[in-house]
Order: C-alpha cells, then sequence, then structure tokens
C-alpha cells in the first residue's frame, strides 16, 4: 500500500518587516531587519537574538522588534537550524551559533559605518552573545541577556576553554533511524510545545499567536536537526562562567520571578562587578509578551543615550 505523504504546512515570516538571507561561511543566515533614520535616541542598531529550542525561530523576540522599530535600527536573527536559516544535518556547537553572530553582526555594521551594535539575547543564547563579545570586542557595545542560562544553583562551569556538555552517547540514542523522526515528532507534538512554553511563562495562559508559530515552525524540512543537538547538550559552552566574568562592557540581566527558570544563585560570582545590572522582573522567561511596556521601561536606562566616549569608539 502506498504511503500518501503530508504536506509540509508553509512557513511564513514571523515579523512583519525586511527579511533577507545572508550568506555566510555556516551557511545561509535569516535576518530581519527595520532600519530608522535619524536614529531617534541616537542609538546604534539593535540585535535580538532568539533562544534555542525544539520550536524555535525570531517570533520569540517579535514584540522586541515591533517595539524597537520605532526609534533605533533593529534586527532579528535565526540561528542555524532555526526558521528561514540553513536546517542542514551537520553538528550544532556553541561555536556555528557564535560564528552565525560574527556574520550577522559584521553584515549589520556594514550598513552602519562600523558602529558597534547593541545585543538582547534570550535563555541559551546568551552564551553565543557573550562569547561573540568576547572574541570582538569592537563588534558589539552593550549587552541585555534575559533569562540567560550558566547562573543556576551551584552548577557553574569553569571547565576547558570552547568545550560543551554534550553528550554523544544520548545523541547517539536519539537519532538512530527506528526511532528519529518519531521521538521528534512526539516532541514537538502541540500539547508538548504547550507544556513547555507553560514552563516558561510559569502560567497556564501562554501567547496563543507565539504558539501557533512554534507548531509551524517545527514542521520543517531539516527542523529536527539542531534540537537533537541541544538535547543532548551539545550547545552548551563548558566555559561560560569564565565568559561571563572576562566581561567590562555594560551587561544588564532580566531575571524571571516565575517559571522553569528562576534561579540564579549563581550570579553570587560578579559580585562587586560594576558593569552587571542584575533585575528581577515580573513574570516568566518571556516577560515581554506579558507585559511590553513595563519590561522595556526597566530595559531603555541600559541603553543610553550613549556617552561622548563611546561616540567618539563607534
Amino acid at each position: 500500500m502506498t504511503q500518501l505523504s503530508v504536506p509540509v504546512p508553509t512557513l511564513p515570516p514571523s515579523i512583519s518587516a525586511l527579511r533577507r538571507d545572508i550568506d555566510s561561511p555556516v551557511g545561509c543566515i535569516s535576518l530581519y531587519s527595520a532600519k530608522t533614520q535619524g536614529e531617534a535616541l541616537n542609538l546604534p542598531p539593535l540585535l535580538l537574538v532568539h533562544s534555542i529550542n525544539a520550536a524555535a525561530s525570531a517570533a520569540e523576540v517579535e514584540p522586541l522588534f515591533t517595539h524597537y522599530r520605532q526609534q533605533r535600527s533593529v534586527y532579528a536573527i535565526e540561528l542555524p537550524g532555526f526558521g528561514f536559516s540553513d536546517r542542514s544535518p551537520r553538528s550544532y556547537t556553541p561555536r556555528l551559533m557564535t560564528d552565525a553572530l560574527h556574520a550577522a553582526l559584521a553584515f549589520i555594521q556594514s550598513e552602519h559605518g562600523g558602529a558597534a551594535v547593541d545585543v538582547l539575547a534570550v535563555s541559551l543564547s546568551c552564551e553565543f552573545a557573550v562569547r561573540a563579545k568576547c572574541e570582538a570586542p569592537q563588534s558589539i557595545r552593550r549587552l541585555a541577556l534575559v533569562s540567560p542560562t550558566g547562573f543556576r544553583g551551584k552548577k557553574l562551569r569553569y571547565g576547558p576553554a570552547g568545550g560543551t556538555l554534550g553528550l554523544p552517547w544520548l545523541y547517539r540514542l536519539l537519532t538512530l533511524n527506528i526511532w528519529r523522526q518519531g521521538i521528534f515528532n512526539n516532541l514537538t507534538r502541540p500539547s508538548v510545545i504547550r507544556y513547555f512554553l507553560k514552563g516558561a511563562w510559569g502560567s497556564k495562559k501562554i501567547d496563543e499567536t507565539f504558539w501557533r508559530y512554534c507548531l509551524l515552525t517545527s514542521k520543517q524540512p531539516g527542523a529536527e536537526n539542531a534540537p537533537f543537538y541541544f538535547v543532548s547538550a551539545f550547545l552548551f559552552s563548558t566555559d561560560i562562567n569564565r565568559m561571563y566574568e572576562s566581561l567590562d562592557c555594560p551587561v544588564w540581566v532580566s531575571m524571571p520571578t516565575r517559571g522553569d527558570f528562576t534561579d540564579y544563585r549563581g550570579r553570587h560570582t560578579l559580585e562587586g562587578a560594576t558593569n552587571w545590572q542584575f533585575e528581577l522582573i515580573e513574570g516568566g522567561a518571556l516577560p515581554f509578551f506579558e507585559d511590553l511596556a513595563g519590561f522595556t521601561k526597566k530595559l531603555e536606562p541600559h541603553w543610553g543615550p550613549r556617552h561622548s566616549k563611546e561616540l567618539a569608539e563607534s
């Protein structure tokens, strides 16, 4: 009996803005952009970076994109393996993700006279943004980290430079041909995605439009490739706490008050670091979906206005 194939649902843009495919050493990178003429607040361009999960895309930062496009040039990247970016089968590691950020930052700087870029990243992607800053200091001016990883309890990471927490045995087990697709299909069932979003929100009430987009993007060809590396811990860096402590730029951290990501006891290692600001934000791990105005009001002082020294260096 011939088995009928299920048509893949068309993936619409997650943000109502210009979307471009950027060629890079790590493959095609999807980048949304809205350029503001005159930069009302005299601020540099802003790059938004979504988190890593089984159904990730730029849809996760759409509220922030919509807000900031009114006052400054704003960009939103889709990291390798997600959205409209290259989802080919390959090793997905912090190196790959960081190189994608380097490529996006270089492209943005080319459109803005070489000015350093402000970056807001979410969850695990905060690690990639911090690594990009450490490797290319002149590319990033300031960092905002929303629900960053690496501060949980006593599980701090001062391991080998450039290493990962990857478990090869787990990856091999999950990707055996006999159940590989079945595992991913179960991982991205509507009820399962809803369950994980409720955990992130810390509430039964989630953003339904965002949930529906997660369903669509998780059904695209190659959607399973990056998530299997994520679940097998290959995207977590062994040395991230050392990287955090080496930063000398202004860093603002949003810590949620509810949900699955509220443990930030590890921030004690940064006590006395005057460039770091940790702030409790009422809500879950993506608080800008719940109270965009309240979130951005607390974030705004971190961005500027730019000081004369920063203007001279950009």
